[in-house]
């Protein structure tokens, strides 16, 4: 992740700042130090496509950058209709940031429907590029636009750019052997092409990216890379575009390294890999595909050569029981699923508890509840993690906190698993799962050690002095019981549901028994080595504390800069570990008057704090499939400092 130190811009978090202007040729140069732009347009329109090639070109220049990408759950959502718009959000800059931004600066909108979805986020000012032909008559009425807002004054607060991006596209393409339905097609990449020359990004990563894409159709590459140099000339031609932007490379954000963009699915498939390296142990996917998660295993199905086994399974319970298979067999055992998943996976989560192997289960968490709202995001699964399982079946819990940062709660969630020998769930979100942001390759001496010793044979001796081996002896330390590789010969043991007599492993009923094995599980999880919670308190004279985990950190640390470039004086904490909780936060807590959660729930973290440690913990709640704004966030925190 990024480096924590914030430039006074962001500090502020407001403005556009030391704007400049220099002569090029007839045309002037702005420096910003950031903008926020987002591509809107119908799901068929590309506009995923084109956020990504513009974050990639972003990164590959040096700016710190954080993506919002937001989707329609169909498959195809009819076409021009308000459910049908997608859209991907950029914001970046030369210095340290931490969203996707609250508000875009320029807004490009293929069409009417894509206007209308998000004319309400764009303050008055802002720039909009809207492709003119297609506010046809029809395609206004379809999503109750009476009269044309390009003509009716609804856009007079704003720069409106209007451009015929799809004509200008069929006439840039008309040397080509491709019918006017096959050209409209490139219009993603005009529109690329015009950005990429408005905010001066480079263009040869994206030409050779349409090269790779479309190497079996040579036509189609040359068809869309003449759109995308077209939509740049256009940019230095047009009288309409009389200013270009520079935002230089943020320099003084990132430590020295060899930097990528990654969104959190790719960043937690890496972590993942690492992990299985460190371990030395085969990687195992059972999996089902289910939106947002599926992303994962497409990932880790490319890397066989890592010793990689991915297994797409009918059904959930099928795809953990594998995994839970493969763990009882020696490897590192994933699953990976959303919420509704979750739930169907819980039995057998119960069941890598009663049997205390390593099981890594992954939650991209998704607006629920039933199947809810697949491609929207949402921390409401938390309780499920914790307590979704018959009896007493305690499991710990790992959550990131940015997309790059998935990759270390990866490997953290492993080591846990691994040496301690339980299941751990890990929830991540939409938000960082499909959201992407600069990370700094790590070094391999940096990553942990987690190589693990199986049982190799008798670890206990009967009181007639018989060796033999007892699969249900625990480390002393960490209460871990041994790993027995099935075929091992000498031991032999059960497995299955049924409550384990303590030591030898076998079926007991006995009510004793079963209190004591109860009662060891739970304190194998409260015993669970977590580094201490750090507080973020610069002045340390706060008397209020937010308090977040998850995706919550980059909208609850950039409110916070907000309020203490204002003056204010507010501490900040984020947890990484939620079962257990760090050893030191009760502590932490009682420090402060007041202590405020925000949650993408209706306040789960706050149930929990409030549970365990008795403190009236204030909960601020957003439950609209989206992520906190930084600016509705530092609001309702000024109003808990100032209540």
């Amino acid at each position: 992740m990024t480096s924590q130190v914030s430039s006074p811009a962001e500090q502020a978090d407001g403005a556009v700042v030391g704007e400049q202007r220099k002569p090029a040729g007839d045309k002037d140069v702005r420096r910003l130090d950031r903008v926020i732009i987002r591509f809107a347009g119908d799901s068929g329109d590309g506009m995923q496509l084109t956020g990504d090639r513009f974050t990639s070109e972003t990164a590959s220049f040096g700016n710190d950058l954080s993506t919002l990408p937001n989707f329609p759950a169909e498959i195809r959502a009819p076409a021009g209709t308000l459910p049908g718009v997608s859209s991907f959000q950029l914001h970046f800059a030369d210095h340290d940031i931490l969203t996707p931004g609250d508000a875009p600066n320029v807004l490009v909108a293929m069409n009417p429907a894509a206007l209308k979805a998000n004319i309400a986020d764009v303050p008055r000012g802002a720039e909009i590029i809207v492709n003119t032909d297609e506010f046809t008559r029809r395609a206004m009425a379809k999503v109750g636009y009476a009269a044309s807002p390009l003509e009716d004054g609804s856009l007079d607060g704003f720069s409106v750019h209007p451009v015929p991006l799809t004509t200008l596209t069929v006439e840039a393409l008309k040397d080509f052997d491709l019918s006017r339905k096959e050209a409209e097609r490139s219009k993603n990449m005009f529109a690329l092409g015009l950005l990429s020359w408005m905010y001066h990004r480079p263009t040869e990563g994206t030409e050779k990216f349409l090269k790779t894409k479309f190497a079996k159709k040579p036509g189609i590459a040359a068809a869309n890379i003449a759109a995308f140099r077209a939509g740049w000339n256009f940019g230095e031609t047009t009288e309409d575009f009389a200013v270009s932007y520079e935002i230089a490379p943020a320099t003084q954000a990132f430590p020295t390294g060899t930097y990528r963009n990654i969104s959190g699915n790719l960043a937690l498939s890496y972590g993942l890999i690492a992990a299985s390296r460190q371990a030395d142990l085969p990687l195992y996917l059972g999996s089902y595909p289910i939106t947002p998660a599926s992303d994962i295993l497409h990932e880790l199905s490319r890397h066989k050569n890592f010793g990689v086994r991915t297994f797409q399974a009918e059904d959930e319970i099928a795809g953990i029981g594998a995994a839970l298979g493969a763990a009882f067999g020696g490897s590192l055992a994933v699953t990976t699923t959303s919420g509704p998943g979750v739930a169907l996976k819980s039995e057998t989560i119960g069941l890598a508890v009663s049997l205390e192997l390593p099981l890594l289960v992954i939650d991209i968490q998704r607006g629920g509840p039933s199947t809810g709202l697949p491609t929207k995001t949402e921390q409401a699964d938390l309780l499920q993690a914790m307590y979704g399982r018959n009896g007493e079946a305690p499991v710990p819990i790992v959550a990131p906190r940015t997309p790059a940062d998935c990759f270390d709660a990866a490997i953290e969630a492993a080591r846990i698993a691994l040496a301690y020998r339980t299941p751990v769930l890990l929830l991540s979100d939409g938000y960082l799962a499909n959201g992407s942001e600069p990370w700094r390759i790590p070094e391999t001496d940096e990553l942990p050690d987690l190589r693990v010793q199986f049982a190799q044979g008798p670890n206990h001796t009967l009181d007639d002095g018989t060796e033999v081996f007892w699969p249900y002896k625990r480390d002393p330390k960490t209460l871990a019981r041994p790993w027995a590789i099935p075929g091992t010969p000498g031991l032999e043991h059960r497995i299955g549901g049924i409550e384990k007599q303590d030591g030898t492993g076998n079926i007991s009923y006995d009510p004793a028994n079963h209190d004591f094995m109860v009662r060891t599980r739970q304190a194998k999880i409260d015993g669970i080595d977590v580094p201490d919670v750090e507080v973020d308190d610069p002045t340390g004279n706060a008397d209020t504390l937010v308090l977040g985990w998850g995706s919550t950190y980059g909208p609850i640390t950039a409110a916070v800069r907000r309020l203490r470039a204002a003056g204010e004086h507010i501490a900040q904490a984020h947890l990484r570990h939620l079962n257990p909780f760090p050893r030191n936060l009760g502590t932490v807590l009682k420090r402060y008057d007041k202590v405020v959660i925000p949650e993408m729930n209706l306040g789960q973290l706050a149930t929990l704090v409030r549970a365990k440690y008795l403190v009236d913990a204030h909960s601020y709640n957003q439950v609209n499939g989206m992520p906190f704004k930084a600016e509705q966030l530092a609001t309702a925190l000024k109003e808990a400092i100032d209540g």
